[in-house]
């Protein structure tokens, strides 16, 4: 019988022995480059990035997606705004390097809040907030219960109203008591290791990931066992918060754009953007044809034209998403014919 429980014990403690050693590694990999801040018995991680002396943007504040972290909007925004606007990107609690938290960190409410409090550490009064994804819950949670701090509000594929069917079924398993710690310090990290490049290709399908995505914003650091649960919890909360918070979206009265692709099959445009721009009066919603799930890196430039306009510039922003759309149309056609193969003589015949 002994030796029937220990040949069982066996792999699962081989399992989670090298769960462990890569999530370290995972670390060495991508290590913090923000700093941790105290919201209140637990801190924040960000990056900081203080006002320039010839600012010409009020401060932005980046919120990121589900099962990403702060270097996801760090590598698509902060080279084309440095030296522009004091900026401020956020590992959301429990995400990234930042601490958890209590229990109100599972729902966006909370994490608006820890948000927002982080701003006040930093020095910031008020701030356009930039959401994407499942960020875009915690940026219209923010205009609701902060709005002396919300200059603007700038949706990228935001994950906003609730939706039809449930989530992923290793979320429940996740969450679950005792097997929930088993999969998440044994299965986790193999298993997602493993789907790492589908992911991130699925997240910018039907447009190309860039090459070194993957290597510059680090969304294996999703893999960590109590990462990886946090994830998963907040998951399991959205749905039941957006049916109660979505009908508030109507008191949001700041300058509001929405950008979404019409080919995002990751959070449906036609449910939650254009729900957005009927819910908040005077938002205007920007579709990009072509575009799916990553309108961040696809449509930078609309994006950036944006915050300019929520901030008081004059800006068309149909015409400048008109403009990105030409600009993919042509860097398709060119990968296409890059891609095409040339006809060998004997290919006509199937050889």
């Amino acid at each position: 019988m002994l030796a029937e429980v220990s040949a069982l014990l066996a792999p699962l403690a081989a399992a989670i022995g090298y769960s462990s050693y890569k999530a370290r590694r995972l670390e060495q990999t991508y290590p913090n480059i923000g700093e941790l801040t105290d919201v209140g018995g637990y801190r924040m991680n960000a990056v900081h990035l203080k006002r320039p002396e010839h600012a010409d943007l009020p401060p932005l504040v980046f919120i990121h997606g589900a099962s990403g972290n702060l270097l996801d909007q760090v590598v698509a925004f902060r080279t084309a705004l440095e030296g522009r606007a004091e900026m401020l990107f956020v590992d959301r609690p429990g995400h990234g390097y930042s601490e958890r938290g209590g229990p109100e960190n599972a729902v966006p409410s909370g994490q608006a809040d820890a948000i927002a409090r982080l701003m006040e550490a930093r020095g910031i009064d008020r701030a356009i907030i930039v959401g994407h994804s499942f960020g875009g819950a915690i940026t219209a949670t923010f205009g609701l219960r902060h709005p002396e701090k919300t200059a603007g509000l700038l949706f990228l594929a935001p994950a906003t109203h609730p939706w039809p069917g449930g989530i992923d079924w290793y979320y429940h398993v996740a969450t679950a008591p005792l097997v929930g710690w088993l999969f998440n310090h044994a299965i986790v990290v193999p298993l997602g290791l493993s789907r790492l490049e589908r992911g991130t290709l699925n997240v910018f399908r039907p447009n190309p990931r860039p090459l070194d995505y993957i290597e510059k914003t680090g969304p294996s650091l999703v893999l960590r066992p109590r990462t990886f649960r946090n994830n998963a919890a907040d998951f399991k909360r959205l749905l039941a918060y957006l049916k109660e918070h979505s009908p508030l979206y109507s008191q949001i009265t700041a300058p509001t754009v929405i950008i979404t692709g019409d080919s995002d099959e990751i959070v449906w445009e036609h449910l939650h953007s254009r729900g957005l721009a009927r819910d908040i009066a005077a938002s205007e919603l920007i579709t990009v044809r072509g575009v799916g799930h990553k309108p961040d890196y696809l449509a930078t430039d609309v994006a950036i034209a944006a915050i300019e306009k929520i901030a008081g510039m004059p800006r068309d922003l149909q015409a400048i998403a008109r403009r990105a759309e030409e600009r993919l149309a042509a860097a398709s056609s060119n990968r296409t014919h890059a891609a095409a193969p040339s006809l060998r003589p004997d290919a006509l015949h199937g050889a």
